[in-house]
């Protein structure tokens, strides 16, 4: 299983959530914007009201897995923060990977197949 850059400072979450764009999807919140290290970061956030820790634990899991199935569509530098809601744990992680590709397309992070930058 290959590993990714991970964000894992408060700082870095709070910067990308005052700083950043965001996209809202009722089962997933995406956080990007631009970073200057080279290759891209992700974190991803579960609260309480997600549900118990077996729960918020599967909600990462699914997360990691859509993400790293799109991290080689990504160009340039960036960091991202993805927020699971209680929908997410109910959600495969196909299925979450086409919200997650969405909102990634919305924010640029992906760019647009003709090229163009949405």
């Amino acid at each position: 299983m290959a590993r990714f850059a991970v964000l894992n400072r408060n700082g870095e979450f709070r910067a990308l959530y005052h700083r950043g764009k965001s996209q809202v999807h009722p089962a997933l919140v995406t956080y990007a914007r631009k970073s200057r290290t080279g290759y891209p970061r992700a974190g991803i956030t579960t609260g309480k009201k997600v549900g118990c820790a077996v729960r918020r634990n599967r909600c990462r899991r699914v997360i990691r897995e859509a993400y790293r199935a799109l991290l080689p569509l990504i160009e340039g530098s960036w960091d991202l923060v993805f927020v699971a809601r209680q929908r997410t744990g109910e959600l495969k992680s196909t299925k979450l990977q086409r919200i997650m590709y969405a909102q990634l397309k919305a924010l640029g992070v992906i760019p647009a197949k003709d090229g163009k930058k949405p």
